[in-house]
């Protein structure tokens, strides 16, 4: 019996593995702590999307190498680069069901390394879940895409989906084990199943048979997939269980920048998927992701960028500076400024705020029924509406409670509500 301390960065799929990873080894009598201090092993759970998130890992891993304890990394940093940090022992995103092992050997003072690049699954086993009434279902491993500026890529690999019935069965034992809500994620739903003769809507189509209490909530899908089932993924999108919430990244308001990146897509792709979902359903909740600065990005091409923002109107953007990713064809390009890329990502902030405390104050006045997934300050809890929007509201309350309440204060970021 060991005492690990994870250490977990990146995505929601990166979170999902560590939950896996985390009920693995308690079924072997291991126990999960809160700090690297309380440990026999601490176990980081590595991103490698962007050099904030590298650098960050390098800095706690200097700081838990101070403490003398066993270490293993585990993610995508030693999965896109096996010839790093052989010094430790090591497991990549498509072994995580061998964790008790490498703790095991590691504890032993062995170093090993697990990545091998055959997926050895992650669903319907046992997880320790972060959040008790949320469940993380990865529905698939890599993607179609070969955009010039993901590392991930190299991480992941191709497209692997999952079967729909192993998807399912992990689903329906989830609600039973507490779950309330059901996030579907993958490095990009909107490819789920093409190398299995299905997609994301018959998916969903499947899911919504399980009669039993729960919402979906959709990740990130790339435009360039979803035009070949847009009309039926809208009306699943209808369904009560659905969130109205759509996370669509078009990272650049420019063809030709969106042609440089090797996107597969046109603006107006994006344009038309969201008129279509906003004219079939109007409080759909739209999130995307924007890079600022990219390689070849002239000022003309970030002001498309900047008219696309004001003319689709999102309510979430997650708005980056480009990072140059070692192995990538992008960082091989002669980089921008680095003060004008920050000039654009503060020009981006202002107009994402803008943009959204706009859409969020047309909602004050407004009832809805929230689910209360978070503690905060102060008595404060927190919620999801309908459409995954933030709700902030005071009382007598509980995680996993619902709740309806009356809006009366907003914020780019959130709602605020009263009780009613």
């Amino acid at each position: 019996m060991a005492k690990i301390h994870f250490i977990t960065q990146g995505c929601s799929a990166n979170i999902s593995d560590s939950e896996v990873m985390q009920g693995i080894l308690t079924e072997n009598n291991n126990e999960i702590v809160n700090s690297a201090e309380d440990a026999d092993v601490v176990i980081f759970n590595t991103c490698t999307v962007k050099l904030p998130s590298e650098n960050d890992f390098i800095r706690k891993l200097n700081n838990v190498k101070q403490l003398n304890k066993k270490i293993i990394i585990a993610g995508c940093i030693p999965q896109s680069d096996p010839n790093s940090f052989k010094e430790y022992s090591r497991i990549g995103v498509f072994q995580i069901k061998r964790i008790n092992e490498a703790v095991e050997e590691t504890l032993k003072g062995n170093i090993v390394s697990f990545l091998e690049r055959n997926d050895l699954g992650r669903l319907n086993t046992k997880k320790l879940r972060k959040n008790k009434f949320i469940e993380i279902v990865p529905i698939s491993q890599g993607c179609l895409n070969y955009c010039s500026f993901c590392k991930t890529k190299h991480a992941r690999g191709n497209l692997k989906s999952y079967e729909i019935k192993d998807i399912i069965r992990h689903i329906s034992n989830s609600v039973d084990n507490g779950a309330k809500e059901i996030w579907l994620t993958s490095q990009d739903n909107a490819v789920y199943g093409f190398d299995i003769k299905t997609n994301i809507a018959e998916l969903l189509k499947n899911i919504l048979t399980i009669n039993k209490e729960f919402k979906i909530r959709i990740g990130m899908m790339n435009p360039g997939y979803i035009v070949n089932y847009l009309d039926e993924l809208i009306k699943l999108y209808k369904n009560s269980k659905i969130f109205k919430f759509i996370h669509i990244p078009v990272q650049s308001g420019s063809d030709k920048v969106l042609n440089d990146m090797n996107r597969g897509y046109k603006k107006d792709t994006y344009v038309n998927i969201i008129n279509k979902f906003r004219k079939e359903i109007p409080d759909l909740s739209i999130a995307t992701d924007i890079i600022c600065g990219y390689p070849t990005e002239t000022e003309s091409d970030f002001k498309k960028t900047l008219d696309l923002v004001r003319k689709t109107k999102p309510d979430m953007i997650y708005y980056s500076r480009f990072w140059p990713r070692p192995g990538t064809s992008a960082a091989k390009l002669k980089q921008l400024n680095g003060k004008l890329m920050k000039n654009r990502c503060s020009k981006m902030m202002n107009l994402f705020k803008k943009v959204a405390l706009e859409n969020n104050k047309k909602l004050i006045n407004k009832k809805f029924k929230i689910l209360i997934t978070e503690k905060g300050k102060n008595n404060v809890w927190i919620g999801k509406n309908d459409s995954y929007k933030q709700v902030i509201v005071k009382g007598n309350l509980r995680i996993g409670q619902t709740a309806t309440v009356m809006i009366y204060d907003a914020s780019s970021l959130d709602l605020k509500g009263k009780l009613i």
